[in-house]
């Protein structure tokens, strides 16, 4: 098994994947580990293929994968964890912005802290400040608020995981930002360490101010992995409780006046709102039951742990 593996998604890089791979393979000869270089292609529409397929002549630890169409940078990350062979998997971004030097800071804080996910944090971030950085904070005191996993910048590529932790998580949508967040439910041990950030040299940015609305949406989805993906009736079934409760109750009233006093209920509203509580409580029960059984399939078929185990010592 080799130590080190480097996992760098590629879309439209032909100019940063010359250094990026030289300063990459220079930095772990440094080292002395066993280590590959895994570039995932994600349909690029320039010459980072050809590009890519030159360095390989040149760098012997080099490994390619070419997709077929543009999926997009998780899906990219995603094959590059499946291909990793390293005991430890970083992640870093194509465009030189991150820096390859900072990869032993890296690897000595998982080390001596027995870490399992150590983080980069941008702390002087050399992007534009209303367009990247005001969105970048308010994102990052949101996921955090909501994940419970405070981490300063989870925007930044540059990270480094135990392989045990990626080969236990399956990425969709755009969820590789969220993989700190993700892992934290196997009890990981995660550290965040400053490390550099260059302005941009090569090509242009992927991202722009609409990724905000497309993080709140992953957060979400996150929100719900992390709390009830493994027991979809607690949060189903609560509400759908409330919403009947509520209902129910404003039809106990609504008989309790029409016994006592009379009045017509036919014209009502507030009867219209009942039987729609009522029906709406159902839904949602009967949703969370559904939910324990596409749950109880998706473990019982795949033979999947609802544990993650660290070690176990004796016999």
């Amino acid at each position: 098994m080799l130590d080190v593996s480097i996992v760098v998604a590629v879309y439209n890089e032909e100019e940063s994947l010359p250094p990026l791979c030289e300063q990459l393979d220079r930095v772990m000869r440094g080292l002395k580990k066993r280590y590959e270089i895994i570039l995932v292609d994600d349909g690029s529409r320039d010459d980072s293929w050809p590009v890519m397929l030159r360095l390989a002549q040149q760098i012997p630890c080099l490994r390619l994968i070419r997709f077929r169409r543009n999926f997009g940078q998780t899906p990219a990350i995603a094959a590059g964890f499946d291909a990793a062979e390293g005991e430890v998997v970083i992640t870093l971004d194509a465009d030189m912005q991150n820096d390859p030097a900072d990869i032993p800071l890296l690897l000595c804080t998982m080390r001596e802290g027995d870490y399992d996910v150590v983080s980069g944090w941008r702390v002087n971030r050399q992007d534009g400040f209303i367009m990247r950085k005001i969105p970048s904070r308010i994102a990052n005191w949101l996921i955090s608020r909501v994940t419970k996993v405070y981490l300063h910048d989870y925007g930044c590529s540059l990270k480094a995981y135990r392989s045990e932790v990626v080969k236990n998580i399956h990425l969709y949508g755009e969820l590789h930002r969220f993989v700190p967040a993700l892992a934290s439910w196997m009890g990981v041990r995660i550290k965040e360490v400053p490390v550099n950030h260059h302005a941009r040299q090569y090509g242009k940015s992927k991202y722009g101010i609409s990724r905000t609305t497309r993080v709140l949406l992953d957060l979400t989805t996150v929100s719900f992995l992390l709390n009830y993906a493994a027991k979809p009736m607690q949060i189903f079934g609560k509400w759908g409780l409330v919403t009947a409760f509520v209902g129910f109750a404003i039809g106990l009233y609504l008989t309790a006046l029409k016994l006592f006093t009379g009045a017509a209920l036919s014209q009502r509203p507030l009867l219209w709102l009942a039987v729609l509580l009522i029906i709406v409580g159902v839904q949602f029960i009967s949703l969370g039951l559904l939910g324990e059984l596409v749950v109880r399939t998706y473990y019982e078929t795949q033979n999947k742990p609802i544990y993650v185990i660290r070690e176990i010592l004796g016999e």
